[in-house]
């Protein structure tokens, strides 16, 4: 066996003094802490896959705009809880521009970024008929949504769709849906950790689906036209960003400024409502909340309750970058493209050395390259991989905290530089042969 770039012995001592029992269900902190003091204490730089965090520059049009807007002295002002007018219009205009759906500005809603988004709409949801108490995730997802129906105390259900793509979506979806008891749909698309994307045609069952069983659909667009397979990046032209919001009312579109726009640390997105699920009427959210239909219950409830705002500068620098976009001034998905294309070289090395992508079909086509993939390794299991590569100073999660039924690790590209590839070659060249 050759020598791995770090002992073995330094990772067990620090998953001990952790206390991380099953290094499968590891967090992505424990993961990040783990990693950072095993490069600490042996002077081995990590190649640091676990976070999802943007690894480009904030967006300058954003910058410049909220700036001058702290400059203009509206930090001592509290924001309109609805959101500022010129947000609430650009984001409008932004869903025309990328989606080519119609959502009116009043249901385009800013947010603390999209985490607090689907924390207010779960709560929404939840509430809104007793008779359907239980979230369903189309997984694999973001494990901190989970925790968030953990936090309220919200039931929820899930499935790995990697064995129910295309028309088997629908049996499957159907066979949660009608047992009555499902309040919200949610899934991801482009897919965080798979990069999987779900068609028009999976989604159109997703929302013939919803408004049969009278579910609402959670869509979240974290990664918003990053399917670098096609181009989506020509505000008011078609291909535009794949939506359920084509084939049902019943939906909300979680759109965030962190990974599109770099913008990650201000916390902001947009929740936009549909027109239809915005002005509806529901007995029990008007009997608890005076009359109330969806939408000023998930505004100036839910959201009021929770920060009573979204912070104000970010706003301005939101409404900027969306502005931009929509005028076709700033082509964002360009700038977000770097990271299909470290994806592409991380694949080749990782291929290249006996692993093997573990979402690697998008129905008929390979996946495509983005800010995720995921890899395994021949048998190994979950926990098994992550732990054993981290010997060789590589951090990332495992699948099954994401609600996957996979053995295999999620990727991110984000923080990867140049000089790494060389790096994770030469420590992936002595993984090989220590697995011969």
């Amino acid at each position: 066996m050759k020598q791995t770039p770090i002992d073995p012995k330094l990772i067990d001592s620090l998953v001990g003094e952790l206390g991380i029992n099953d290094f499968a269900k590891a967090t992505i902190r424990e993961v990040k802490l783990v990693a950072a003091r095993a490069e600490k204490q042996s002077g081995v730089e990590f190649i640091k896959m676990e976070m999802g965090i943007p690894g480009l520059p904030a967006a300058k049009v954003g910058v410049e705009a909220q700036m001058k807007a702290l400059g203009n002295g509206i930090a001592n002002l509290y924001p309109d809880i609805q959101g500022l007018p010129a947000l609430k219009n650009e984001a409008s205009r932004f869903v025309k521009a990328f989606i080519g759906i119609d959502i009116a500005p009043e249901g385009c809603v800013p947010v603390c970024g999209s985490m607090q988004g689907t924390f207010a709409s779960f709560l929404t949801c939840s509430q809104a008929d007793s008779k359907k108490d239980t979230v369903l995730f189309i997984d694999p997802g973001f494990p901190v949504q989970k925790m968030q129906l953990q936090v309220m105390g919200v039931k929820y259900e899930t499935f790995d769709v990697y064995s129910y793509r295309g028309e088997r979506l629908g049996e499957k979806l159907e066979s949660y849906l009608k047992q009555g008891n499902i309040c919200a749909i949610v899934y991801s698309n482009p897919n965080n950790p798979s990069w999987i994307c779900l068609n028009e045609e999976e989604l159109k069952t997703i929302g013939q689906l919803a408004t049969q069983y009278d579910a609402i659909v959670m869509e979240d667009l974290a990664y918003f036209a990053m399917d670098f397979r096609r181009d989506l990046s020509k505000p008011f032209l078609p291909p535009y960003q794949p939506t359920v919001g084509r084939y049902t009312d019943n939906y909300i579109l979680l759109i965030s400024g962190s990974k599109a726009f770099s913008y990650a640390g201000e916390r902001i997105g947009v929740t936009c409502i549909s027109d239809k699920l915005f002005h509806r009427h529901f007995d029990e959210l008007a009997a608890r909340y005076g009359g109330l239909t969806f939408g000023p219950v998930f505004s100036t409830r839910m959201l009021y309750a929770l920060s009573s705002g979204t912070s104000h500068s970010a706003q301005y620098a939101m409404a900027a970058m969306l502005r931009a976009a929509s005028n076709g001034e700033y082509d964002f998905r360009s700038e977000v493209s770097v990271y299909g294309k470290r994806a592409h070289q991380l694949k080749e090395i990782f291929l290249r050395h006996g692993f093997h992508i573990v979402y690697d079909k998008d129905l008929d086509e390979p996946v495509a390259d983005g800010f995720y993939f995921t890899i395994g390794y021949k048998n190994m299991s979950s926990g098994q991989l992550a732990y054993e590569l981290m010997s060789y100073g590589v951090s990332a999660i495992c699948l099954v905290t994401t609600g996957s039924d996979q053995e295999g690790l999620r990727v991110c590209t984000s923080f990867i530089e140049d000089h790494q590839y060389a790096q994770l070659e030469e420590r992936m060249s002595i993984w090989e042969e220590n697995h011969q």
